[in-house]
């Protein structure tokens, strides 16, 4: 249409020298339609590669003659900047789609002074949009599926929301497939049972037999400590055959199923002592021990009985149990309104705690070795051994001031063994090493009481809640703690033969003995305040 409005118009005109100026405006036009429909032609695969799930929108715009102004500002844009990053791509797009610039010779004429108009603010717009541009085609080019054509004053801030948040559902999307992925390929893995000798009792850092080998030593019971593996194994322990649901409490403190723990060994040995028995199906537990064959219960009673001030329930509340045994102890202490946690090797004995934890009562399996117990310093209003065969008083008595750690200032220890009672020489050696080791730990000897119906006696000391005896010893054995040596340290620390300090600044935990039960529950420790 434009050769024929300027073929009429040289029709009418007879100076040569207006002649020549309308051939000049007639190359020259020919010229911008020929960049136009060749810069048109590269602007179809562009909008191919990032709309490619909006090809109906695509063609719409395509075949538009009245584009906005803002329209042709922000293809012309996006040709420019992508011209600069795919020349390559583009170009073999460009012969594949060839005859997409010819479909638009039509649209030429009419659109061509908005192109020339739209020129100028792309030269300004290039430099600041580049940055933006590049960062956008990127995101686009992986995630985008469809795109809307947005006014020019808010394009980018609406593309770049548009952007993440298609790329964020993108995302989610990428990771429900890896997960549903994930759960096929975990329920075709099949797992293998532990192959080692301790079966059902496999515990992996007690029954690490190739560290237990390498040790220099068993004297201090090193090879009843944890010893875990390197690498923690990648098997299940199996279940017990004939394994069933654990009885319920409080029933299972007198009973519990003998498939759950098929070991016969301890009623045999501990039967006599009322430890354990067997009773067709059960393993039935009469709450006995080696020091209370007629009943936890009643030694429970005669420990208070031979020192009030112990008062069950009330100033003592929590307690340790050193070598608990079946833990018969511990589990009938809540009657008594007392939570003890009992702790035993796992021994010649096999495994005792299995029984308490079965059974309902707090346990865990541990030893008086080479290291701290597992608990910070001054937590236990009382601490019982019952013929625990522990050696307190050797080497400087260093796991006996283990124990001194652990007990709060002013709490008790409950000593029944054969060394109170029982008068041979290797007892009347015992009980003098252990009374001059008190002494030197300024524990004082509260009683000693002999219950009649068990045949057993209770030696029962108490810790000192001040420094004040430390510093009147004529001797300082055994020694003070550096200040250095955290007492609340618990972790794999090596013990020492040495004494913490008790501590007296109130605000400081462990100074003042808590309230009684069951107010102690709900009053905040002085320490907080």
């Amino acid at each position: 249409m434009a050769m024929g409005r300027y073929s009429r118009v040289d029709g009418n005109k007879s100076s040569s020298s207006f002649g020549l100026t309308i051939t000049i405006v007639l190359i020259v036009s020919l010229s911008l339609v020929g960049a136009w429909m060749f810069m048109s032609s590269w602007s179809a695969p562009t909008e191919s590669i990032d709309f490619s799930s909006s090809q109906a929108t695509t063609k719409d715009v395509e075949t538009t003659t009245t584009t906005t102004k803002s329209d042709f500002t922000n293809e012309e844009t996006e040709v420019v900047t992508e011209s600069n990053q795919d020349k390559v791509e583009e170009r073999k797009e460009f012969e594949d789609k060839n005859g997409e610039g010819d479909r638009k010779d039509g649209e030429g004429e009419k659109e061509k002074t908005q192109v020339e108009e739209s020129s100028e603010e792309n030269k300004t717009e290039e430099n600041t949009n580049e940055s933006e541009d590049n960062t956008e085609k990127k995101s686009e080019e992986n995630a985008e599926k469809s795109k809307d054509v947005f006014p020019a004053g808010d394009q980018a801030e609406i593309t770049k929301e548009s952007t993440t948040r298609t790329g964020s559902w993108s995302t989610q999307l990428v990771e429900s497939q890896n997960e549903k992925k994930a759960q096929v390929s975990s329920s075709s893995i099949k797992w293998k049972l532990c192959n080692v000798t301790a079966g059902p009792d496999y515990i992996p850092c007690l029954d690490n037999l190739q560290a237990i080998r390498k040790l220099h030593s068993t004297k201090h019971y090193e090879h009843r400590e944890r010893h875990c593996p390197e690498e923690a194994p990648r098997c299940l322990v199996p279940l017990p055959e004939g394994y069933k649901r654990s009885i319920k409490w409080p029933k299972s403190r007198e009973k519990i199923w003998y498939n759950n723990i098929p070991h016969t060994k301890l009623a045999q040995v501990k039967g006599h002592q009322n430890w354990v028995k067997m009773s067709g199906e059960y393993l039935t537990f009469p709450g006995g021990g080696t020091q209370f064959k007629n009943g936890a219960l009643h030694y429970i009673d005669f420990l208070q009985e031979s020192y009030p001030d112990i008062a069950w329930g009330n100033r003592t509340r929590v307690i340790l149990d050193v070598g608990c045994g079946v833990a018969s102890f511990g589990g009938y202490l809540f009657d008594r309104d007392v939570l003890a946690l009992s702790f035993a090797p796992k021994d010649e004995h096999e495994a005792q705690v299995q029984f308490a934890l079965e059974r309902g009562i707090p346990a865990m399996s541990n030893v008086m070795g080479t290291k701290r117990l597992p608990f910070p310093g001054s937590v236990f209003d009382l601490i019982h051994c019952a013929r625990c065969r522990v050696p307190w008083h050797i080497e400087g008595g260093k796991l006996l001031l283990e124990l001194n750690r652990a007990l709060r200032p002013g709490g008790f220890f409950v000593w029944s063994a054969t060394p109170v009672y029982r008068k041979t020489e290797e007892d009347v050696g015992i009980w003098k090493a252990m009374s001059k080791l008190t002494k030197a730990m300024c524990w004082k000897l509260m009683t000693i009481k002999t219950d009649e119906l068990n045949e057993v006696g209770a030696a029962i000391y108490q810790k000192p809640m001040t420094n004040e005896c430390y510093s009147e010893r004529s001797q300082d054995e055994p020694p003070l703690c550096k200040d250095s040596d955290d007492q609340n340290a618990a972790w794999n620390v090596p013990l020492e033969a040495c004494m913490h300090k008790v501590t007296e600044d109130s605000s400081k935990r462990g100074a003042v003995w808590p309230e009684k039960w069951p107010e102690r529950v709900e009053t905040a420790p002085q320490w907080l305040e």
